[in-house]
């Protein structure tokens, strides 16, 4: 008589069960030696447990190329060709074409295309920040944020400049920087066509056009176009030393352009011209020299429509035409419209 019989193996937390037929062996009342010794004397081998893994293993694998396939990004976008593994993931991103955004705050009038924009959205409401830093006191709304903050503790900095060693901590920051290799210049001005790399560059821009100043000076009642510029004024006021360049006394707006003119001092220019052999230390300083090459002039003067390889030129051209004169003495009431005339005279002072 034949009957079915299950052996079952157990991988972890998976059951694979294996169904066949064995001959059914009549009831045996000796101890399980004698059992043992009566199976030997029939010349039957024993089980071979090696060979149960084995088949498991098979099946395991025939299970995870189910699961890959399963995992095939088979939804394509109509409009980008992005492919997705789900259709909520291609429902969600169809969106971003539609500009459908059918989640809606209940606190403000904004409006989202994803729930999860919708949560962390409305954490600006609440001032909830459930994602804190075990390293310090600091907590974050957004886990992106989270994690870019915990880099600044391990100093990783996973996203790699293809064109130069530089390595940032934020894949934003990597794009910006990515904008200095290619020229890229994203972001246009409505009022004069002129373009920048950041936006932040462009909405400093803006106030030229609209008179904004919205950097007031604590100290007096000075309004100011940027930060920068507000910084820069305060120091005429607390008596703070610019920073200066240990080398040469030479001294600076900020700590960024300090750090800049140092490579001036170790002869490091990374960037090299591809139509000569010219090396620069500024990668502006190397899109300003192809124009040569070129014969393109993109900054035109608005009185006489003089134009200009760099935008730099062109600022102290205009000041031809205006009379204006930024750079004036802490020491006396001269003025001047080139800041190397005032380096010049300010050593009348000393």
């Amino acid at each position: 008589m034949m009957a079915c019989v299950k052996k079952e193996c157990d991988l972890g937390d998976m059951k694979i069960e294996e169904e066949g037929e064995v001959n059914e062996e009549p009831y045996h009342s000796q101890d399980d030696d004698a059992w043992a010794r009566e199976k030997t004397e029939m010349n039957e081998e024993p089980i071979k447990i090696e060979s149960d893994l084995v088949k498991c293993k098979e099946v395991i694998d025939e299970y995870e190329e189910q699961i890959e396939e399963t995992l095939d990004k088979s939804y394509q976008c109509s409009h980008c060709h992005k492919a997705f593994s789900t259709k909520a993931d291609i429902v969600r991103h169809l969106r971003t074409h539609s500009r459908d955004k059918p989640f809606q705050c209940n606190l403000c009038d904004k409006t989202f295309s994803r729930n999860e924009e919708l949560i962390i959205h409305t954490r600006t409401h609440t001032g909830e920040k459930p994602y804190k830093c075990n390293l310090c006191d600091k907590s974050f709304s957004h886990n992106s944020s989270f994690n870019n903050h915990m880099r600044t503790h391990t100093g990783k900095k996973p996203h790699h400049c293809s064109q130069c060693d530089t390595s940032f901590s934020r894949i934003s920051s990597l794009k910006r920087h990515l904008r200095k290799h290619t020229g890229e210049k994203p972001y246009q001005c409505s009022q004069c066509a002129k373009t920048f790399a950041l936006n932040s560059t462009l909405i400093s821009h803006m106030k030229t056009h609209t008179g904004d100043k919205p950097y007031q000076c604590s100290h007096c009642d000075k309004l100011l176009i940027s930060k920068q510029n507000l910084v820069t004024h305060i120091r005429t006021h607390t008596g703070e030393k610019e920073p200066k360049c240990s080398i040469c006394n030479k001294t600076f707006l900020n700590y960024t352009n300090l750090k800049i003119h140092l490579k001036t001092h170790n002869g490091e220019k990374p960037y090299q011209c591809n139509q000569c052999n010219s090396v620069f230390l500024r990668y502006s300083n190397l899109i300003t020299h192809q124009m040569k090459h070129t014969g393109e002039k993109p900054y035109q003067c608005s009185y006489c429509n003089k134009a200009f390889i760099s935008k730099q030129n062109l600022l102290r051209h205009i000041r031809v035409h205006t009379g204006e004169k930024p750079y004036q003495c802490s020491n006396c009431d001269k003025a001047f419209s080139r800041k190397s005339n005032l380096m010049s005279h300010l050593i009348i002072h000393t």
